[in-house]
Parts: C-alpha cells; structure tokens; sequence
C-alpha cells in the first residue's frame, strides 16, 4: 500500500509539471515614411539677371526631406509631366537637375545622386540598404545657364512663371 502511495503521489506530480510550450510570434510590418519639409513644398529658381539666364541658378533645400523605414529604401522623384508650360511655351522638367546629399541627421550606407535631369520617369535620388529612423537628406535644385531660358519669357507676364509638380516616394530596397 506504501508503495502504491508513493507511485501514485510521483504520478501526480509528474503530471502537474509536465513542460508546455509557448509559441512567440515577433511580427514586424514595413512602415515607410517620407515628408518634406512644410516650409520647403515650394522651390523658387528665380532668374533676375544676365548672370543667372548665363549660368543657371540653384537653391539648396538642408533637411528637405525626412525618411522612417525598417529596413533598405530609395527615394525617387518624378515630375507629373515631362513639359511645364506657359501660354503656348513649353520648357522642358529635364532642364532642371537635382542632387541629394546628407542631411543634419545623415543616413548609414547611402547612395547620393548628383545632377540627377527631372523626368517625368521616377528616377532614384537617394538609396540606403540600411533602415532610417527620422534621417534626413538636402535636395539642391539647379535650373539651367547657357541662356537656355532665354526665349520663355511670356510678354505681359511679369514674371513668367513655369510650374512642375515634383512627386517623391519611397520603396523597400
């Protein structure tokens, strides 16, 4: 009967501590962010000069965008249309160049593109096969010298102003 006691108790025992097993699921989701700076959403090349029809002009915009990605990215840049016209005038967005750089808050293991011609063909200005939390990359616009622009200029319209919609995204690398 001790015995009987006992084998019962072990088995009790044995039952009540029998091992289970958890699963954990860690389940990460891409998340993809790109701003622009607020302040930024609008970009002036203001031609004023003999100087700036000859050589072109350019505005740097620092921290110009903003990105958040779990993982490698690029940033590519298109213009909604290839052409930006004016009361019968066309110029074409080719004429325009853009080059990235680091921003204040610089990516790890990124390519920059330099003199990068706008099309309206998304075109890559920036790559990281890294992730970005809240990293930043400067945009210099460079419109063109040479007197390039010289026969746009619209008659009673002062300025002539040439308006391009520029559209940035962000896709997984």
């Amino acid at each position: 009967m001790k015995q009987f006691l006992f084998t019962a108790l072990a088995l009790v025992a044995f039952a009540s501590s029998k091992a289970q097993n958890v699963t954990l699921n860690v389940i990460l989701k891409p998340i993809q962010t790109l701003t622009v700076k607020e302040e930024q959403k609008t970009v002036n090349l203001e031609y004023a000069t003999t100087a700036d029809y000859q050589n072109g002009v350019s505005k740097t915009n620092d921290d110009h965008l903003t990105i958040y990605s779990t993982g490698g990215f690029q940033v590519k840049v298109k213009a909604t249309e290839a052409n930006m016209q004016l009361n019968g005038k066309t110029m074409a967005v080719s004429t325009v160049k853009l080059s990235s750089s680091a921003g204040s808050q610089a990516l790890s293991n990124a390519t920059y593109q330099q003199d990068l011609a706008l099309s309206a063909t998304e075109t890559t200005l920036v790559s990281s096969s890294s992730g970005a939390v809240n990293k930043s990359v400067s945009v210099k616009y460079t419109g063109s010298g040479a007197n390039a622009y010289i026969d746009n200029y619209v008659p009673n319209q002062n300025p002539s102003t040439y308006k391009a919609t520029l559209v940035y995204t962000i896709v997984s690398a």
